[in-house]
């Protein structure tokens, strides 16, 4: 006769273990052992008995109270008064442990479902972005059957419960000496069936239809700001509340500014004596005309900032500024008298006229030499 292991052993547990935790190492190892997942393996399914068996008298306080005072011979009487029979009780315990593992459960699963969130991408002008705006957006989503509210029901009365898996959304099939659980196909583990269908919704609980919706955009959004629409997403059934609706915003190009974060970016052309000399011009910003003072000897390239012409922070945080990229000009033609004057300017300064080519040559002779 084989000599049986101590129950705690099995369990690897001790004997002041806890309830919760008795249970814990059992759906560990049951996990480990089921059959199921060792098909043909017989050594995982004695196993996976002497688990179950330590489990249905440990986790009961009064069998565990008498295998703690007298062993196993507490139960050596079969399944008499006091005895120990292994099927007894087997599929609550089956239904504890692997429920939520073969996805069962004796509760119906009829439960409130909320909505999809929807997306919406929209496109919004440079000056929308960096100002804000109010847009208008037509929505197509499922929204909640007002006929219905919702239940699929004609009328809005109440859901019957399913004949099929009465109620629990499941149905029980035995294999072997385990008792499965799968979801009900009649009532799609719902445990309820519509029996007069709502006619505006056809029992769906939802109808499909297309909302108006004003969205206002804070200032400073960028490309890919999204702005949350709370309940206006697809409808919910069986009273689940609607989803949420987000638009996701693209901001157009702009013919003459640019972003870097909150700085707005744009070049401004100058002519050589504006440059030389210095000046004062009218640059465009977002907010119309502003002058800027060009010192003398700015260079081609050079970037002055326009302090808080930039865009407002969408989260409040201050303001950018406007950078402005100085582009001298060459002029393209010469009058007679331009050419002059510029010769003679390069003369005053002790350029040459015309050195690039001999330059050139020059530079080519010392490499080769």
């Amino acid at each position: 006769m084989a000599v049986k292991r101590d129950f705690y052993e099995v369990l690897g547990v001790p004997r002041d273990a806890s309830g919760d935790a008795i249970k814990k190492a059992y759906r560990k190892l049951a996990m480990q052992l089921h059959p199921d997942r060792n098909p043909g393996d017989k050594a995982s399914e004695e196993r996976f008995k002497e688990a179950t068996a330590a489990y249905q008298v440990l986790s009961d306080p009064e069998r565990r109270a008498r295998y703690d005072r007298f062993g196993h011979a507490a139960f050596e009487q079969g399944a008499g008064p006091g005895g120990f029979d292994f099927g007894a009780g087997f599929e609550d315990i089956f239904s504890d442990i692997f429920g939520e593992f073969f996805g069962g459960g004796r509760r119906s699963r009829t439960r409130a479902r909320r909505g999809e969130d929807l997306r919406y991408d929209l496109e919004i002008e440079f000056e929308e972005a960096v100002f804000g705006a109010d847009k208008t957006i037509s929505i197509p989503r499922l929204a909640e059957c007002e006929a219905c509210r919702g239940l699929g029901t004609s009328g809005g009365t109440p859901r019957t419960t399913c004949r099929t898996c009465g109620g629990a959304g499941q149905v029980r099939f035995q294999q072997g000496l385990f008792s499965i659980a799968k979801t009900c196909g009649q009532c799609r583990g719902q445990g309820t069936v519509v029996q007069d269908p709502c006619r505006s919704c056809n029992g769906n609980g939802l109808v499909r239809t297309t909302e108006t919706l004003s969205v206002r955009i804070p200032p400073g959004v960028d490309t890919g700001s999204r702005l949350k629409l709370r309940n206006k997403g697809e409808g919910g059934v069986n009273g689940g509340g609607p989803g949420d609706l987000y638009v996701v915003l693209r901001v157009k190009e702009h013919p003459l500014f640019a972003r870097d974060g909150n700085d707005i970016v744009c070049e401004v052309p100058i002519s050589i004596t504006q440059a030389a000399l210095g000046t004062e011009i009218d640059v465009p910003t977002l907010r119309g005309k502003k002058k800027l003072k060009i010192n003398a000897g700015t260079q081609s390239g050079s970037i002055l900032r326009m302090k808080s012409e930039g865009v407002p922070d969408v989260h409040g945080y201050g303001q950018g500024d406007q950078l402005v990229r100085v582009v001298v000009e060459t002029p393209r033609k010469l009058t007679a008298r331009q050419r002059e004057l510029l010769e003679e300017f390069a003369r005053i300064g002790g350029e040459e006229v015309h050195p690039m080519s001999k330059g050139f040559f020059d530079k080519v002779k010392e490499i080769f030499e």
